[in-house]
């Protein structure tokens, strides 16, 4: 594709463009406010900071002017009466039949983790270093400023004539599951149907190239308990006669991989696609890999990451080292992560992982598996109109030519989308960079990304707001 970003663009877009520049520093102060909120949506942490967060986030939708009605809702966890976290929805009816797009990102954040990991306060925006840090500053508040920033600079500058349909979906428990997701959107389909859905939730291929994600592994998590004794006893009395369940756990753990470090479970499938190049250097800038520490897996790397499965060991409980002695243990637990790959269904993937454990148990281990949790990957049919829409506007937004993106990480809940509006077009966008640390301590936001991102996302609802609903 020839980049329209050298052509000259439309008076309306430039127009746009130009509002865009003048409001960059007003979302930037947004999200330092929003970051200021420690929303976390984890039961440990203090739930009132989820509705302040939320209902700052609906007074920055109110503040827009866009649309016909925000509210702060809440909807059942599936099957219980529990009410998930609270999440903000905004509508805004198509006029003179154009069509409807529905903006997605969300407003919990992770635990910031230890604070002594952080150079600087996680829930205090730092900026330095062209990055503004802070725990939600990428994951996923400045996707909600995206959304905001964007809708302010194109009504701005179109009035009344913007007449493009728009339902915002702020979510508040991403982080924690998307435990009431499905039920929430069965809930509110009316208001949230569109003809097609942007998740501001994803990154892209570094800090100057945009990324349209096309695919995204599932993933497949559960909890391992390993017992081989009905009780502790004595290292020395019967080691090396009695196998302990951290013998066996970890001898059973040891089979997932094979000698490369690539997944070893018959079942797990892979998908073949090309992808673009990524050194070995490059991999280890991004993850701090340590010297002497070599890469797992075999064939290209993005490759690895993007299309093959993965498994890892996230969490473990067993005897810490400041209480460790001189016994057996009975029983250990294990929390594994496994990512699947494009394509495969979850349940298929986790089977075949539940079924090579119980295989390879060695010495009797009695094995229970609970705690599951699956979410299904994603491939975006690109042959929509709003596909190569996006693309155009991410060339001019960047001034670089987007680049198809796979993503080894999770969004489980597009799984729901796709079952629930079938006829959407899907586009995952977002305004991370390989050096965002989402998750991580020292979360940031590329600055010039994000300015970028806006831009991006300003043109694409102009350039919405000229087509016909059913073209």
């Amino acid at each position: 594709m020839t980049s329209s970003s050298s052509q000259a663009l439309p008076a309306s877009e430039s127009a746009v463009l130009d509002a865009v520049a003048l409001g960059v520093p007003a979302a930037l102060s947004d999200l330092g406010a929003l970051v200021r909120i420690p929303g976390v949506a984890w039961p440990a942490f203090d739930q009132t900071q989820l509705e302040r967060s939320a209902d700052a986030v609906a007074e920055l939708a109110r503040g827009t002017g866009v649309f016909d009605d925000v509210r702060v809702l809440r909807a059942h966890v599936d099957d219980t009466d529990e009410l998930g976290q609270p999440a903000v929805l905004a509508t805004r009816a198509a006029r003179n039949g154009k069509p409807t797009i529905l903006l997605y990102a969300h407003h919990d954040v992770q635990p910031p983790g230890e604070d002594e990991l952080w150079e600087t306060p996680p829930f205090e925006p730092t900026v330095r270093g062209g990055r503004l840090y802070g725990r939600g500053a990428a994951d996923d508040k400045a996707g909600i400023m995206a959304h905001i920033a964007a809708l302010r600079a194109v009504s701005a500058t179109l009035g009344d004539d913007f007449d493009l349909g728009v339902n915002l979906f702020i979510e508040g428990e991403e982080e924690y599951g998307s435990r009431s997701f499905a039920r929430f959107l069965r809930d509110n389909a009316d208001a949230l149907r569109a003809d097609a859905i942007v998740v501001a939730d994803s990154g892209n291929l570094d800090s100057h190239t945009p990324g349209l994600t096309v695919s995204l592994r599932g993933n497949a998590r559960f909890t391992l308990t390993v017992r081989t004794l009905e009780h502790a006893s004595h290292s020395g009395m019967f080691g090396g006669a009695v196998p302990d369940a951290m013998m066996a756990a970890v001898t059973l753990l040891a089979t997932l991989w094979d000698a490369d470090g690539a997944v070893a479970v018959s079942g797990m499938g892979a998908r073949d696609a090309t992808t673009p190049p990524y050194t070995e250097q490059t991999l280890r800038e991004e993850t701090g890999l340590l010297p002497d520490a070599t890469p797992v897996g075999r064939d290209d790397i993005f490759g690895r990451i993007w299309n093959k499965p993965s498994i890892t060991i996230t969490g473990i409980d067993a005897t810490s080292v400041a209480q460790a002695s001189n016994t057996l243990l009975p029983e250990v637990s294990v929390v594994i992560s496994a990512r699947v790959a494009p394509g495969q269904d979850a349940a298929e993937a986790y089977a075949a992982i539940e079924s090579h454990l119980r295989a390879h148990a060695p010495f009797g281990a009695e094995l229970t598996f609970s705690d599951v949790d699956l979410g299904d990957g994603f491939l975006v049919d690109t042959s929509g109109w709003a596909v190569e829409l996006t693309r155009g506007a991410m060339a001019d937004g960047y001034g670089a030519e987007p680049v198809d993106l796979g993503i080894g990480g999770s969004i489980p809940f597009i799984a729901d989308l796709v079952r629930e509006f079938p006829a959407a077009q899907i586009l995952v966008t977002g305004v991370e960079d390989p050096h965002s640390r989402a998750h991580s301590p020292n979360e940031s936001l590329h600055l010039e990304t994000f300015r970028n991102a806006i831009r991006t996302e300003a043109l694409m609802l102009t350039r919405m707001n000229k087509r016909d609903a059913a073209s």
